[in-house]
C-alpha cells in the first residue's frame, strides 16, 4: 500500500488567537412619543454618559429649514432660563416638546417617529444629534373580528 501524506500540527499554531472580530457601534436611538416627548431608553442615556436627574440641554434645530429633521441637545450647565430638563417616565427619560414639535411640522400624533442619537463637536461642547425618521402611519386592522358576534336588531314592521 501506499503511503498517505500527513501534515502534522505544530504547538504554535495552537496557541495563536483567532483573527479579531470588529466591535459594533452600537446605535443609540429614541422615539417621539403620541404627546410629543423626546424619550430616550435607559440604556441609550446610560451609553451617552448623561446623568439624567442634572441634565439641561438647550434644544435647536438647523436655521432656515421648515420642516425639523434633526435637533440638537447642547448641554448646559449654567441653569439658564431657556433649557429643558430629562424627566423620568417607565424604564427611560423624555423631555416634553410637544408644541415645538408640533409648530415645526412634526405631527406625532398621526404617525410614529424615531430618532437616532449621533455626538457631535459645537465649539468646545459636546453635544447630541437627533436624526428623526419618519415611519409610515398605522396600518388599521384589517384581520378577523374577535369575540361574540353582534346580534343584528331588525326594525319591527
Amino acid at each position: 500500500m501506499k503511503e498517505k501524506e500527513l501534515r502534522f500540527f505544530s504547538v504554535e499554531e495552537n496557541s495563536k488567537p483567532g483573527p479579531k472580530k470588529e466591535t459594533k457601534e452600537v446605535e443609540l436611538t429614541g422615539t417621539i412619543s403620541a404627546f410629543g416627548k423626546l424619550v430616550f431608553p435607559s440604556k441609550t442615556v446610560e451609553q451617552l454618559g448623561i446623568n439624567p436627574e442634572t441634565a439641561a440641554f438647550k434644544i435647536a434645530t438647523q436655521a432656515g429649514k421648515r420642516k425639523i429633521k434633526s435637533l440638537y441637545l447642547i448641554p448646559d450647565t449654567d441653569g439658564g432660563a431657556d433649557t429643558f430638563k430629562m424627566e423620568q417616565t417607565g424604564r427611560g427619560y423624555c423631555i416634553p416638546l410637544a408644541l415645538i414639535l408640533q409648530n415645526n411640522g412634526v405631527d406625532f400624533s398621526k404617525s410614529k417617529f424615531n430618532f437616532t442619537v449621533k455626538p457631535f463637536e459645537y465649539g468646545n461642547i459636546t453635544g447630541y444629534e437627533l436624526q428623526i425618521e419618519d415611519q409610515a402611519p398605522k396600518p388599521e386592522y384589517t384581520g378577523k373580528p374577535r369575540g361574540r358576534k353582534r346580534k343584528v336588531v331588525e326594525a319591527a314592521e
